[in-house]
């Protein structure tokens, strides 16, 4: 009983730890955020988002087309137009702790 006790616990730790694993990272002069793998020289100038902003985009303001990367418990956000006249997401839109961290990184991979 305390074995199957242990791997549960085991589980739930690993599903808890799965559920914000979604990372965003620039590799390789590409923004990978989750699955999608865009480059940057197809990107806008970012916007970091405060918590009021990042709430308004979320909502009121969100465009369907949008790839949103949503995590409702981090406040801050950061949006990036897509320029690419042959993709059809208007933006992207970045759930992140460190929204100014991720425009750093993206001035930093087109050579700013």
């Amino acid at each position: 009983m305390l074995g199957g006790l242990i791997a549960a616990g085991a589980m739930a730790a690993a599903g808890v730890s799965s559920y914000g694993s979604a990372r965003i990272r620039v590799v390789a002069d590409s923004l990978v955020a989750g699955d999608a793998r865009i480059p940057v020289p197809a990107l806008g100038e970012p916007e970091v988002l405060d918590a009021g902003e990042a709430r308004a985009w979320r909502s009121h303001k969100a465009d369907p087309r949008a790839f949103m990367l949503l995590r409702s418990y981090v406040p801050t956000a950061v949006r990036v137009p897509v320029t690419d006249p042959q993709d059809p997401t208007p933006y992207l839109y970045l759930s992140t702790r460190d929204p100014r961290g991720l425009v750093a990184a993206l001035e930093a991979a087109r050579g700013r």
